[in-house]
């Protein structure tokens, strides 16, 4: 089978500021690949290159079969707080565009029942948007994404804001979804451990450098180290990884940093 995204010698600056250079990776059909690096460094706009909303610099891109498209959450999203859960994945069926789907609402309707029941939100799919937890937005957003069945999920931060029981509930539908329909998933997060038993490979960005390989591969101190440019300290912790700046003055401390107060922690 192709590779679902394929980047060759891709490069993409935002002026003077190379974001990543010379990027070579192709996501396999099934694939979950975490994305982490400091803030600016390029995370989200690789998921902007794919979907076409930024071009690259240089080199090239190609995607193959549909895309799928996961935001990060915001508590003060005007725009859809007002509306039912449904009609927010109905915007995966037929944009934001109303009055479109007279011809269609039948099969319209098919598409946002069968993405809702994936994702297990049919007893709240008809309650006011705003007027849900965290946890059950997220899971519509999610919703939304699959209404045209992706080859690939991007998905930006979709842990933000949530506590622990519902990220592994947002986790677990994903990798769901990945193992039945072999979807192909690019996850950008600050935090890996949440991700760590799903994850293929880890794309790992950094002032324009970057490291590919398996969780084993990249996360370790002397990869980070070097892709740092500083001592950086990887320690296993029950099972959860905590990546350490050797500097308390570290560049990038404060990318990873959740509930820490140690400025030194910049992954968990």
């Amino acid at each position: 089978m192709s590779p679902v995204v394929e980047f060759s010698r891709a490069t993409v600056a935002v002026g003077e500021r190379v974001l990543w250079r010379g990027l070579d990776l192709a996501v396999e059909p099934g694939e979950f690949i975490a994305v982490l690096g400091p803030n600016g460094s390029g995370k989200t706009t690789l998921l902007r290159t794919i979907l076409g909303r930024l071009p690259l610099t240089s080199g090239s891109l190609t995607v193959h079969g549909r895309l799928g498209y996961v935001p990060q959450q915001h508590a003060d999203d005007s725009d859809t707080m007002s509306l039912r859960g449904r009609d927010l994945v109905g915007f995966g069926v037929d944009g934001t565009s109303w009055g479109i789907g007279w011809r269609r609402r039948r099969e319209r309707a098919r598409r946002v029942d069968a993405a809702v029941a994936e994702v297990h939100a049919q007893r709240y799919a008809d309650q006011p948007f705003g007027l849900l937890s965290g946890g059950e937005q997220q899971r519509l957003r999610i919703a939304q994404s699959l209404t045209d069945d992706p080859a690939l999920l991007l998905c930006d931060e979709p842990l933000a804001s949530l506590d622990l029981r519902n990220q592994r509930t947002v986790v677990d539908l994903l990798d769901e979804r990945r193992r039945r329909r072999d979807t192909a998933i690019l996850f950008v997060t600050h935090e890996i451990n949440p991700v760590l038993p799903f994850v293929d490979r880890v794309l790992y960005l950094v002032d324009g450098a970057f490291r590919i390989g398996t969780v084993t591969e990249v996360m370790n101190s002397e990869t980070l180290s070097d892709l740092y440019g500083s001592r950086v300290e990887v320690i296993e912790i029950a099972d959860r990884l905590v990546v350490v700046g050797a500097d308390g003055d570290h560049p990038h401390c404060t990318e990873h940093t959740d509930d820490s107060e140690d400025p030194r922690v910049i992954a968990r």
